[in-house]
């Protein structure tokens, strides 16, 4: 591995007029306050999960003999206000990663540099990716109030993503970047089909299937940032982001993608897949009584959508 020319991101002046320039009036704030703020009250993190946590309990309790709710409306809502925002988040924020890219050995920087060298935009995005993940709890409650089955891999998925950026957001570790965009990107995605299916649109089974391998692709690429990251350091090089991280960030995302992989095969390959398209013969209508219509999920039959493409990655 290449040496780079210095271990600090020095970026050109037109970079820098293009990414301080563009900030809107709402993005141009102190993040240092934010990222004190949220060091100094790393635990609250804790608190909100042990919540999120009763709440999965008590509300599925609560659900066991009643009826489901018809919450059609207030969860097309939901997705497209989430899709709305990762649209905007991602149109903020990808940008200046492609820049910082384009620069004298752009991946090491945009790996290891300090992410307080980069825009005002980007700051503001990333404060705002870690609050996402509170609000994106609520994807729980629809599928409980709901009464659709709550898989492991959603609930972990959800509690794990913001005990761990907003942890991270308080060191504010340099490949952050990277993981708040692809986030972001892949919820832009993801939100849109949510909307969708949830107006009861007909979609290509392909669309889901290409929608979860995005989703371990993610992983993938999250992975290998972390594992240049710890590269560099061994090397004796300078890179943004403690050893002790790295070990949290590669144990989160080797978990992520044994579930996702084994949720893949299990929803397109798997047993309960060739099971469900041989009863599709003897359906009416060839809607199946499990919820799979033609390969989609049918929302008012008992398999959820979101545990058909698989959880917010």
């Amino acid at each position: 591995m290449s040496q780079p020319e210095s271990p600090h991101f020095i970026p050109h002046e037109s970079f820098k007029k293009l990414t301080h320039e563009d900030a809107l009036f709402f993005e141009n704030f102190d993040f240092r306050d934010k990222k004190q703020w949220m060091a100094e009250n790393w635990t609250l993190s804790i608190a909100i999960t042990a919540l999120y946590l009763g709440f999965i309990f008590l509300g599925q309790l609560y659900m066991r003999n009643r009826s489901p709710y018809d919450l059609r409306r207030l969860l097309t809502s939901w997705n497209v206000l989430l899709a709305l925002f990762s649209i905007a988040a991602t149109m903020r924020t990808l940008p200046e990663l492609i820049r910082i890219l384009l620069q004298n050995h752009g991946f090491h920087h945009s790996a290891c540099s300090p992410c307080e060298d980069v825009s005002p935009a980007s700051a503001f995005w990333a404060w705002a990716f870690v609050l996402s993940k509170v609000a994106e709890l609520g994807d729980t409650i629809f599928i409980i109030l709901r009464k659709q089955p709550l898989i492991f891999l959603h609930w972990y998925h959800h509690l794990t993503v913001l005990l761990y950026s907003w942890y991270s957001y308080g060191d504010y570790i340099a490949p952050a970047r990277w993981f708040v965009v692809m986030n972001y990107l892949v919820h832009s995605f993801m939100y849109t089909y949510y909307a969708l299916k949830s107006l009861r649109w007909r979609i290509p089974r392909v669309i889901s299937m290409s929608l979860t391998f995005l989703q371990l692709s993610q992983m993938v690429i999250g992975f290998w940032v972390n594992m240049y990251a710890y590269t560099i350091k061994n090397e004796g090089l300078e890179c943004d982001i403690s050893y002790h991280h790295l070990q949290i960030g590669f144990g989160i995302y080797a978990s992520y993608f044994a579930l996702f992989l084994n949720f893949f095969y299990n929803a397109y390959f798997g047993a309960k897949r060739k099971q469900a398209l041989e009863k599709k013969h003897d359906a009416p209508n060839n809607v199946l009584k499990n919820g799979i219509a033609n390969g989609h999920v049918n929302n008012t039959h008992g398999y959820g959508l979101r545990n058909r493409v698989g959880t917010n990655a």
